[in-house]
């Protein structure tokens, strides 16, 4: 007889795929099933059952609300205390959320919107900033302080540094959300050109120059 074989696959949609045995059909033909102008079969379900799912979980949208956070409350974490439907509740923020994470509750939804730093960019898990230095610090090296999630940490910039080099802190990025591990903060080295010389700097960077 002509009927689909064992070897029925999964299609896209959900939807199986079958292969006739014999006749009656090309192989992999694929069935579309028309759901009466919805385009998700659930969106029926939603219309006859209600909020109910005949197979037993409920489909209930929660309502959604967004909560402003800075910067720093996003990556350590923060309690806030927010008005649901009248009513104060305290919420518990994790560590480690950006713009439009989403944060599950009983009967709501947090939507994170996250306020830009001033100094500091987010990229994933890492942090990134930017440090400029002068010319003879680049050349010959030095110890700088900089600006961190945690605080202020000092980091020597090596002899010989050029313009755009990179400079981990591993660990010093943001924390993830699962409370497992951090990522990590580069430090992009800039490289301050003075706008004008004092004829001393002009001879001793000409000296540079013949020597080099």
């Amino acid at each position: 007889g002509v009927g689909p074989s064992a070897g029925s696959g999964q299609g896209q949609g959900g939807f199986r795929t079958y292969t006739w045995s014999s006749g009656g059909g090309p192989q992999g033909a694929n069935f579309d099933f028309d759901f009466g102008g919805f385009s998700d079969p659930f969106d029926i379900f939603e219309m006859v059952f209600g909020e109910r799912s005949p197979f037993g979980q409920s489909t209930r949208r929660v309502p959604r609300y967004v909560l402003n956070l800075d910067f720093m409350e996003a990556v350590h974490g923060v309690e806030k205390q927010i008005d649901i439907d009248g009513k104060r509740q305290k919420v518990k923020i994790p560590a480690g959320v950006d713009s439009g994470s989403e944060i599950k509750f009983s009967n709501f939804a947090i939507i994170c919107q996250v306020s830009a730093h001033p100094r500091l960019a987010r990229r994933g898990w890492d942090i990134v900033s930017e440090k400029e230095i002068s010319f003879s610090q680049a050349a010959l090296g030095t110890v700088c302080e900089i600006e961190t999630i945690d605080g202020d940490v000092k980091i020597r910039i090596p002899a010989g540094t050029q313009p755009g080099t990179q400079i981990r802190l591993r660990g010093k990025g943001v924390p993830h959300v699962s409370g497992h591990g951090r990522g990590d903060h580069y430090v992009i080295i800039r490289i301050k050109v003075p706008n004008k010389l004092s004829r001393e700097q002009k001879r001793l960077l000409e000296e540079l120059e013949e020597l080099s």
